[in-house]
């Protein structure tokens, strides 16, 4: 209660000097005006000094994403965005839409089937929240040097979750950008057991020449996670009233004790490429114009102050000579590519001891595989390295040159390297080396308003993958309605490629196999109508698998000491399976009254093998208001349910979600809503919020499960702030 006033408290302070700040800066202009005294320079007439004195500083952020193949550069939107701010500090989504073990930093699955991106380490792809791949990862240019400072915390010293982020990005000149970022996530964890300590530091440079262009991107991250294998009974959730002992959140009986995942994970990504091509004449944009303006002001400004320190006669300020605003513009012809994406992958599952159940009862099902002489007892050390080095080089043909050029076409050729290792039956390491090489190519129009297409064809020709192929294509049409643009855009892709490695080949103490896996066939058609006039967003998706890989995982249950004879298995089914979805996105407006909407319906062929919610709804509804014009307010509640179904169990033993395998015992979450409400704030250059999470966890039948046996925090209040700094 105590950390709860106090950060009321200072809030409200804080809100109240900065409106009355901003305020009286804008009725009161003449506050931007200096005299000559003020200078200490008393008798000047000279027009330069006459105007403000403290020059505004330009601010301006541009960010971009990279293709992780070739190193295109792709326009993206910051992370300063204000809207939905409060629910981005949330491990469900933004929207609700993935399945979290409750706590934050833990890992998650995303309940809507065309957004999950399964990676080969298959380990860390549920921790995307705070892992970002390189093709996500956003590249700054800014116009002054900015600093970023977030923080996010809610429950107290023995239950809550902080997060901070630092961020700080500069541009040596127009070509030279760097910047470099902190990540830190505590969650103490609601429930015994469950804790996270994740940390993260990323650098970044990029150069963007004429000629020559290159983005090189470093992460190093160290994560920890306390297992607590999920509550014993969940009818000390959803029936307290029927338990002999009343518990609360943090001594409900949990399965494990003294169990951790731990990760260390390095990243090197670098891109480069040397343009031919030539030079001509172009206009500025506003962006360029504004910064050159500055520019000329500042020099003026200099040279006036220096004359006068010397004792000179100020210089009469110049106009510009190139009144509008040209500028050279270099076009490249062809480019030449190199990228080279390293990482390096450090995976311990550590347990100090197993549950103590009844004399009968095992925990695990199988016998240990490997008896490692520096462990105790029931001790557990399984270690998995994956080392990861990928080398392409391209050749461009680049669109746009002249009129003819109407298409880019790229051709490329790639090396991987994966080396892994992981226990073997005497406790030391089993190794396996792979080496792929492929050749493609990617047919691409980005320039112009109305077409644009994209392919890329990728075939391994040599290798562990060899006989792999794959096609990516996308498109869109761009064209006028009733005075706004429609979009309609389509991709796809076939793909025929080995899952991860570790559905083939995986040792440890509990669990172990050696398997002779064939490549999957996955097919996806999807289509997107945007129609901004409306707000209105339709999305259609069809796949198709064959030979579909999976997890799957078994046990018995006892009411009293909960789950025993505990396996992962891996799976590969001989049949085809199809999911549709249907997903619309519908905004409504009226006044200061905004309700936002996203429903998605899924439908899975065999939902024993691939289970999916039937529906999922996110919906928002809000007052979007101002005060004393320069604190804009959202002020509301949203909601996020899914339908019920048999949800993906997770596995501590794997550090990732397995499809249940329990017959008649599998157990069904969903059908709750879970309500938030909120403030959502932007001041100046700050954006802050207060939220009520989980305002309904007592109502209805306190089903509030999304992971079988991990239940969600109940109601927490929940504090964030976010704060650019321009310098």
């Amino acid at each position: 209660m105590k950390k709860l006033c106090t950060i009321v408290a200072i809030l409200c302070l804080w809100t109240s000097a900065a409106i009355a700040q901003s305020y009286n800066q804008i009725t009161d202009n003449d506050n931007f005006n200096v005299t000559d005294d003020e200078f200490g320079i008393a008798g000047r007439n000279d027009s330069v000094f006459k105007k403000n004195k403290k020059q505004e500083i330009p601010r301006g952020l541009k960010v971009w994403t990279i293709d992780e193949r070739f190193g295109d550069r792709i326009e993206a939107e910051p992370d300063t965005l204000h809207h939905m701010y409060m629910n981005s500090v949330l491990n469900n989504g933004v929207r609700g839409e993935y399945s979290s073990l409750g706590n934050i930093g833990s890992p998650r699955l995303s309940r809507i089937y065309i957004d999950r991106n399964p990676l080969d380490f298959m380990f860390i792809e549920n921790f995307d929240m705070f892992l970002v791949q390189p093709g996500q990862f956003h590249f700054t240019n800014t116009m002054s040097p900015i600093t970023n400072l977030s923080y996010n915390t809610c429950g107290s010293g023995d239950t809550g979750e902080d997060h901070f982020k630092a961020l700080f990005a500069a541009n040596v000149n127009k070509k030279l950008g760097f910047g470099f970022k902190f990540d830190y996530i505590y969650g103490k964890g609601y429930y015994d057991n469950s804790n996270t300590s994740h940390f993260n530091f990323t650098t970044w440079v990029s150069y963007l020449g004429d000629r020559y262009q290159a983005h090189l991107l470093f992460s190093t991250n160290h994560q920890k996670m306390a297992e607590n294998g999920g509550i014993v009974n969940d009818e000390y959730i959803t029936h307290p009233e029927s338990q002999t002992t009343q518990f609360r959140e943090n001594e409900i009986p949990v399965m494990l004790n003294q169990n951790w995942n731990r990760h260390d994970n390095q990243h090197l990504f670098f891109t480069q490429r040397y343009n031919v091509g030539f030079n001509r004449k172009v206009p500025m944009t506003e962006d360029e114009i504004k910064a050159r303006k500055f520019a000329i002001e500042s020099a003026r400004d200099n040279a006036a102050r220096k004359a006068t320190r010397e004792g000179e006669e100020p210089a009469q300020p110049e106009e510009p000579v190139d009144t509008s605003w040209m500028k050279n513009e270099y076009v490249p012809v062809t480019s030449f590519i190199h990228t080279l994406n390293t990482n390096l992958y450090n995976r311990i599952y550590e347990a100090y001891e197993t549950p103590q159940l009844d004399g009968s009862l095992s925990y695990y099902k199988n016998a240990p595989f490997y008896d490692n002489r520096k462990l105790t007892g029931d001790s557990i050390y399984d270690k998995t390295k994956n080392f990861y080095m990928k080398n392409t080089f391209a050749i461009a043909l680049l669109e746009g040159f002249n009129k003819y050029a109407k298409a880019g076409l790229k051709v490329f050729a790639a090396h991987e390297l994966k080396h892994y290792q992981m226990p073997d039956l005497t406790g030391d390491f089993s190794k396996y080396t792979e080496h792929n090489f492929s050749i493609g190519g990617q047919l691409q129009k980005t320039l112009g308003k109305t077409v644009h297409y994209d392919a890329v064809f990728e075939s391994f020709l040599i290798g562990a993958d060899a006989g792999s192929f794959s096609l990516d294509a996308s498109a869109d049409l761009n064209f006028p309605l009733f005075g706004d643009t429609v979009t309609l855009a389509s991709k796809g892709f076939i793909h025929s490629l080995s899952p991860s490695f570790f559905f083939s080949h995986y040792h440890s103490k509990y669990l172990w196999w050696d398997n002779d896996i064939s490549n999957e066939f996955h097919t996806r058609i999807e289509g997107l109508f945007t129609y901004q006039k409306t707000r209105t967003t339709l999305r259609v998706a069809y796949d198709n698998l064959s030979k579909y890989t999976y997890l799957s995982r078994s046990y018995s249950n006892d009411a009293t000491y909960g789950r025993y004879n505990v396996i992962t298995n891996v799976n590969q089914t001989s049949e085809n399976i199809s999911v549709l979805t249907l997903q619309l996105a519908q905004d409504f407006t009226l006044g200061p009254i905004n309700w936002e909407n996203q429903v998605t319906f899924q439908k899975s062929s065999n939902e024993n093998i691939l289970p999916l919610p039937d529906l999922n709804v996110y919906t928002n509804l809000y007052l979007k208001f101002r005060i004393a014009r320069v604190l804009d307010v959202h002020l509301g509640a949203d909601m996020r349910y899914f339908t019920s179904y048999t949800a993906p169990d997770y596995s501590p033993m794997m550090n990732t979600f397995a499809v249940q395998d329990n017959g008649a015992q599998n157990v069904k979450i969903g059908n709750f809503p879970e309500v938030n409400v909120y403030a959502n704030l932007f001041l100046k250059h700050a954006r802050f919020f207060v939220m009520m999470s989980h305002i309904n966890y007592e109502m209805g039948s306190r089903n509030y499960f999304q992971v079988p046996y991990h239940p969600l925090n109940e109601r927490i209040f929940r504090f964030g702030v976010s704060w650019n700094f321009f310098n």
